[in-house]
């Protein structure tokens, strides 16, 4: 499955397409955004996953790509009939503040209402290196929330979902 991303002014040519964590590029970039939370969160705080648990049933992985460089990734995982959660969001360091991001998210919220759910939500941390994050979330129309799943209140944990509503086919991209 490929998506078309919603902003095409500083890649022309980003692909943001289903990809696998076993995949080399894809599994380094994992794995770099693995050791940065981890060094960036203590264990009990830090709910980053393994790249072989993206490989889990009802875990959807996309990878944003420009000219076959992978650039960023992110994942959505099934929660219930109703509800999803987005996993994994991450842009390389050298393609940071260019819309990579905002691209994956786009088309992981584009993704989740094909699969019929009605809300996303996420975990991210509260320190001042996820401050980026918590504003493109909140500009995406996420708003913060009580835990959810199987989340305890932590003060280092930002909770947030959105309610996913239709888009309007003619500025949806192309699936």
């Amino acid at each position: 499955m490929e998506i078309s991303p919603p902003s095409k002014r500083q890649y022309p040519t980003l692909q943001i397409a289903r990809d696998t964590p076993e995949a080399a590029d894809v599994r380094a970039l994992l794995l770099r955004h693995f050791d940065l939370m981890r060094a960036g969160s203590p264990e009990e705080s830090c709910h980053v996953m393994e790249p072989t648990a993206l490989l889990d049933r009802g875990v959807m992985l996309f990878s944003a790509r420009d000219n076959g460089k992978v650039l960023g990734v992110g994942a959505l995982a099934r929660l219930d009939d109703d509800h999803g959660e987005l996993k994994s969001m991450h842009t390389s360091a050298e393609a940071r503040g260019r819309g990579v991001a905002r691209a994956i998210l786009s088309a992981l919220l584009d993704v989740a209402r094909d699969q019929g759910l009605k809300r996303v939500s996420l975990e991210t941390g509260t320190a001042e290196m996820f401050a980026p994050a918590r504003a493109l979330y909140l500009a995406s129309g996420f708003v913060e929330c009580p835990p959810f799943s199987d989340y305890a209140l932590d003060p280092l944990s930002i909770f947030m979902t959105h309610t996913l509503g239709p888009t309007c086919p003619a500025t949806r991209p192309a699936a």
